[in-house]
This record gives structure tokens, C-alpha cells and sequence, in this order.
């Protein structure tokens, strides 16, 4: 009797053991999964704002009716199975010059694909790190330099390709008083141009290596609170954004050390804000410096300028169940 009472006893630990590493197993899956889905959403978000901007950049050599970025995120692979992501992100930029036929000249034409790999699994204190190809052009097919040695920037060519390996981590914090929370979001980056092919005349003094980093403070509120259609449901969205970019230029730079800031230096601050009735749409009001000015073929110029219009991306703006 005690050896069938034995045996008894090792045959049922052994069932308790194999049932807990299968909800362990389970409940390992589960969040794996959670965090897949999740981390899908923080790409989107943590990409750059579309925006539209009368004035343009204010301060700039030459002036402008109006500006525009318009820039998108396709998720092509953003599945809870996989901690890999893969997106293909356009990106264009007009300057509409204040001149009589109200020119572009030269757009801005970035397209490229980015792929994502998630390092944790909280997505409230996440890491990531993204590996981008992009491919920069401006549709002209003229001489990049004009006849007397200058950059030829009303219909010279301008062509690069680059590669930008980043670290992205952040940090979700509530204030449960109000069911307001905000996030701190940073990302360290790196950025690589030569391994391809480029115009000739960017030889001239191009940023080819830049060290990237961009920190990027949001908060979240509950808004509609008076809505007869809540049903039990709040709706949180992200009213203001506070960014700051920063990147410098490594590589020689002809005539230029690498302490000459003002060639190799460009930097923005820019604060983002969404009234209640908003859905995703900001107010944008930016100050920054261009060492050299991204967009294509003016990189010879360098100045500061403001920039003020409405900006837009993919916002956390969703709504939630009060137990939640």
C-alpha cells in the first residue's frame, strides 16, 4: 500500500510540474505577444511628424510662401508573432519660394525601409534598436555646380544614399491623480553615407557621418470626459511634445575641423500641442540651427531659423476601459 501511495505522490508532483511549466509556458507566450503588438505601435509613434508650415523655415537665405513634410510609416511586417518589424517610410519636403511663379526647384525625395528588433519585453520601459536604408534625391538631372565653381541649386542634381543604425529606449511614468501620465524617449544613432553611391560635388563638404541623438518628452491625458457616449470608456490622448534633435558631423570636412560647430552642428527644439477637440493634430513651434541645411542640395547653407504651422503622426489616442 505505501508503494502504490508512493508512486501515487511522484505521479501527481510530476503532473503539477509539467502543469505549471505549461502556464509558465503560457503566461511566457502571453506577454511575448503583448509585447510584439505593443512595441508595433512605439515605432509609429516614435517616427518623425508630417507638418505643414507657412513661412517656412524663418531666418533662411532665402524666403518661402510655404513649407511642407509629408512622411508616412507602412508597417509591411508588424505581426504579435515576431519581434521583428519591417516599414517602408516616404518621406518628401517642398520649399514653395516667395518669387512670382512660387517655384519648388528642388523637392526633398527620401524613400526607404526601416527594420525594427525589440530587446525587452515591457513596452512601459522599452528598448529597440532599428536599422534604416534610405535613398535621398531632389529630381533634378542638371550640372550640381555652376559654371563659375558654385553649387548649382536651382536645378542641380543631388543624389545620396545612407544608413542610420539608432538605439531607442523610454519610459512610460503615471500621475494617478488625474489619469494623466507622460514619457521620457531617447535614442542615440549613428549614421553612414559612403558606402554608396553619392553626387561628386558633396565632396565639397558633406556630413557623410553624423552621430545622431534626440530625446523627446510627451504627455498623455484623459480627455472627453463629459461625453454621454463613454460607456465605461476613457479617452486618453497625447497632448504635447517637447523634441529636441541634435546631429554632428564626423567625417574630414575640407578647410573645417571637427570642432567647427557651425558647419558640422545642426540641432532643433520643437514643442508640439494638441487642444481637446483635436484628434491628431498639433500646433507646431520650432527654433533650430542648420550647420548644413538637409534639404538636398542647399547643404552649403547654414543659418538659424523658426518654423511655425501644424504638425501631425501617428498619436497615442485610444480609448480605455475605467478598470484599466
Amino acid at each position: 500500500m505505501k508503494r502504490y501511495l508512493l508512486l501515487f505522490l511522484i505521479f501527481s508532483f510530476c503532473c503539477i510540474k509539467i502543469f505549471a511549466q505549461e502556464i509558465d509556458k503560457d503566461s511566457l507566450l502571453l506577454k511575448r505577444e503583448t509585447a510584439n503588438k505593443e512595441y508595433v505601435n512605439l515605432y509609429k509613434e516614435n517616427a518623425d511628424f508630417a507638418y505643414t508650415s507657412p513661412g517656412g523655415e524663418i531666418g533662411a537665405p532665402t524666403k518661402y510662401v510655404i513649407n511642407g513634410r509629408l512622411t508616412t510609416t507602412y508597417m509591411l511586417l508588424g505581426s504579435y508573432k515576431s519581434p521583428v518589424a519591417f516599414a517602408i517610410i516616404p518621406d518628401f519636403t517642398v520649399r514653395v519660394r516667395n518669387e512670382f511663379s512660387a517655384g519648388v526647384r528642388t523637392p526633398s525625395f527620401r524613400l526607404g525601409g526601416s527594420l525594427f528588433a525589440r530587446l525587452n519585453p515591457n513596452p512601459n520601459h522599452y528598448k529597440y534598436a532599428e536599422l534604416a536604408f534610405t535613398h535621398h534625391s531632389n529630381g533634378q538631372d542638371g550640372s550640381a555646380r555652376n559654371e563659375d565653381g558654385s553649387i548649382n541649386t536651382k536645378t542641380g542634381n543631388f543624389n545620396a544614399n545612407y544608413l542610420t543604425l539608432s538605439y531607442r529606449f523610454g519610459n512610460f511614468t503615471p500621475i494617478k491623480s488625474d489619469e494623466s501620465y507622460y514619457s521620457l524617449n531617447q535614442r542615440f544613432g549613428f549614421q553612414w553615407h559612403k558606402w554608396f553611391r553619392y553626387e561628386p560635388v558633396l565632396d565639397d563638404g558633406f556630413g557623410f557621418t553624423r552621430l545622431l541623438y534626440n530625446v523627446s518628452f510627451r504627455k498623455y491625458d484623459v480627455i472627453e470626459k463629459k461625453s454621454k457616449i463613454r460607456n465605461n470608456f476613457k479617452q486618453e490622448k497625447e497632448t504635447w511634445r517637447l523634441n529636441t534633435e541634435i546631429s554632428y558631423a564626423v567625417n574630414k570636412i575640407p578647410e573645417k575641423n571637427i570642432w567647427n560647430a557651425g558647419k558640422r552642428l545642426n540641432a532643433e527644439v520643437n514643442f508640439n500641442y494638441s487642444f481637446p477637440f483635436m484628434n491628431n493634430v498639433f500646433l507646431l513651434a520650432a527654433v533650430g540651427y542648420y550647420g548644413e541645411d538637409n534639404y538636398n542640395i542647399y547643404f552649403k547653407d547654414n543659418y538659424s531659423y523658426m518654423r511655425f504651422g501644424l504638425a501631425s503622426g501617428f498619436l497615442r489616442n485610444r480609448s480605455r476601459h475605467y478598470d484599466n
